[in-house]
């Protein structure tokens, strides 16, 4: 009996740890979209990720053919969700405007957006994990599309006066910007082309 429990464990544990391997840098990725962060000073996303992968261990015998990476997934955005809902309340709304790529987007419009365009889930399965009607995930995943597409320009900055910062520390900040472009310009990729086979999608439902 001990020999049978300790043999299912490690295989239990392999089938993990292969999981993780495979699907930990993309749930890491979605995480740092979540919470705007910096790719390389994600402290937030990385302890949404450990949360997310212990959850999913904890019921990994429980499974059942459930694809272990949707489980994951929704545990990311539904521990994400609480814990926008307890930062900043219903809405979602922070009080200061994070660095990440997506930062000019409100909490809540960034889950929608990450779910919808990023990771792909329908907006049935969307407003399901969320408990939002189908109508409002459309109308928040269009704004922040919007938002996306056609951002803001940056408030003009003001003339320093005192002796400039030290050449590493501009180094590093445009080294971020550059990284932070990178993504704003992916994600504005995929969102166009997601909003563009809508578009198709509706013109030829609508002819006869």
């Amino acid at each position: 009996m001990r020999d049978r429990h300790a043999s299912h464990s490690a295989r239990r544990a392999r089938e993990f740890e292969a999981f993780v391997a495979g699907a930990a840098g993309r749930l890491l990725h979605a995480a740092t979209l979540l919470t705007a962060e910096a790719p390389d000073a994600n402290p937030r996303a990385r302890r949404l990720l450990a949360l997310s992968l212990a959850h999913t261990y904890a019921g990994w015998d429980r499974l059942h053919g459930e694809d272990p990476y949707d489980r994951a997934r929704q545990y990311l955005a539904t521990r994400f969700a609480r814990e926008i809902w307890h930062r900043y309340g219903v809405l979602g709304r922070a009080r200061r405007r994070p660095a990440g790529p997506l930062g000019g987007l409100a909490p809540h419009e960034r889950l929608i957006l990450v779910l919808r365009l990023y990771e792909g889930v329908a907006e049935e399965q969307a407003s399901a994990l969320l408990g939002l009607p189908v109508d409002r995930v459309r109308t928040i995943c269009d704004r922040a599309t919007a938002t996306v597409l056609h951002p803001q320009p940056a408030p003009d900055r003001p003339v320093a006066t005192a002796t400039a910062a030290p050449a590493a520390a501009d180094a590093s900040a445009a080294a971020a910007a550059d990284t932070a472009t990178a993504d704003t310009a992916a994600l504005a990729e995929t969102t166009a082309a997601a909003t563009g086979k809508t578009k198709t999608a509706n013109a030829k439902a609508a002819t006869p």
